[in-house]
């Protein structure tokens, strides 16, 4: 992928590609999480080599991803956010297309503009001494994508996550046999299948580097495997026992009833449920609880106002799902920040669309542009 990438892709539309792919796969796929593990992570291997600042393709892929996650029907939390608000699936989803579309154009062009605008730092001639140190190294054909393939329509055919990675892992191995035996060999200091199995099986627990002679290239090609992941994992755990203890003890609900207090118009209800999203997200550092717990609490007084279920669902998603990325001690901010690479402070600036999405919907609530009602319930 990073060498087709530096093949086909020019440094002034990459900020822009990379998001429009983002988009495509997440919306196919449903997964933000998933978008970002597979196409993302190569998305990060080209803009590095390209010279491209890292906070910047990494904004790129995440405003990509979380477009598909806010949109696509097979998202959860696409699913989640109608079911809390009392809608049906698929008239959240058109009732989003009002603030979504107009936010990822607007990234889009911004990421665009800093392509065709910024000065890119590595001449062609660069690009070509990148592709010859992989090539020198790998085995590279268009038969490889079978992998990564086979890994996305596992997601859409909802393969359980477990043997959907393990087959994905089956895949990578044999075909890392077939097709790079003489780097195998090599780093196995041999032909025996002992050897192979450990340099395998190291790859996908403790990681693994490729050296090539090239310093950037020999960044790129190094993976610290599944062992990479577990200071992630143990702050997703901390984050959800302290999500679930700030939920029960009634702290989020005193918050959000705060908030609540200063509400006086429509426009300020949807402001407020943006708001308390934004907040449940920082404080209870989990995206499901931030659609949840505003859900719950606001669905009663959207009902008395009159506004149609689905104008809390939106908030909910405009606000809670996007901005989830946005907190380094978030389940999914860490998630992103250890997969990407990238600190989430340094690509927090450059996630648009993640920025633009509760503007929009905030803005549209206070113009009362196109807000859906129903008739009001009686108090």
């Amino acid at each position: 992928m990073i060498d087709h990438g530096l093949m086909l892709l020019s440094p002034k539309v990459f900020l822009f590609a990379a998001c429009l792919v983002c988009c495509v796969v997440s919306l196919a796929t449903g997964s933000s999480w998933s978008t970002a593990a597979t196409v993302g992570i190569a998305l990060m291997g080209i803009g590095k080599a390209m010279g491209m600042h890292e906070g910047m393709v990494a904004g790129a892929v995440i405003s990509g991803a979380y477009f598909g996650d806010k949109l696509s029907p097979l998202s959860d939390t696409t699913n989640l956010a109608p079911a809390v608000a009392g809608t049906d699936l698929f008239s959240h989803i058109r009732y989003m297309l009002n603030t979504t579309i107009p936010s990822i154009v607007l990234a889009l062009l911004v990421f665009l503009g800093i392509g065709l605008f910024a000065s890119a730092s590595i001449e062609a001639d660069g690009t070509e001494a990148l592709r010859a140190a992989i090539e020198a190294r790998f085995s590279i054909g268009w038969w490889l994508y079978l992998v990564p393939l086979a890994v996305v329509v596992m997601i859409l055919r909802k393969v359980p996550a477990l043997p959907a990675l393990f087959i994905g892992m089956l895949l990578g191995a044999l075909f890392a046999v077939i097709f790079q035996w003489t780097l195998l060999t090599e780093l196995a200091g041999g032909s025996s299948w002992r050897g192979i199995y450990r340099v395998l099986l190291g790859s996908m627990g403790s990681g693994i580097s490729v050296t090539t002679g090239n310093a950037t290239v020999d960044e790129l090609l190094v993976a610290k495997g599944m062992a990479g992941m577990l200071k992630t994992i143990w702050l997703i755990l901390c984050a959800m026992v302290f999500g679930g203890a700030m939920e029960g003890t009634g702290l989020l609900q005193r918050l959000a009833s705060a908030i609540l207090s200063r509400v006086h118009s429509d426009g300020g209800l949807i402001a407020a449920t943006a708001s308390t999203c934004v907040v449940v997200n920082t404080t209870a550092s989990d995206q499901y609880l931030s659609i949840v717990l505003p859900g719950r609490m606001f669905a009663p007084v959207y009902q008395e106002r009159g506004l149609h279920p689905k104008v809390l669902s939106r908030a909910l998603e405009d606000s809670g799902t996007v901005t989830s990325a946005l907190v380094p001690w978030n389940t999914c901010g860490a998630y992103m920040g250890s997969v990407l690479g990238v600190a989430t402070l340094t690509y927090l600036p450059f996630c648009f669309f993640n920025l633009l999405s509760p503007l929009m919907t905030i803005l549209q609530g206070a113009l009362n542009w196109r807000i859906a009602r129903i008739a009001p319930k009686a108090r």
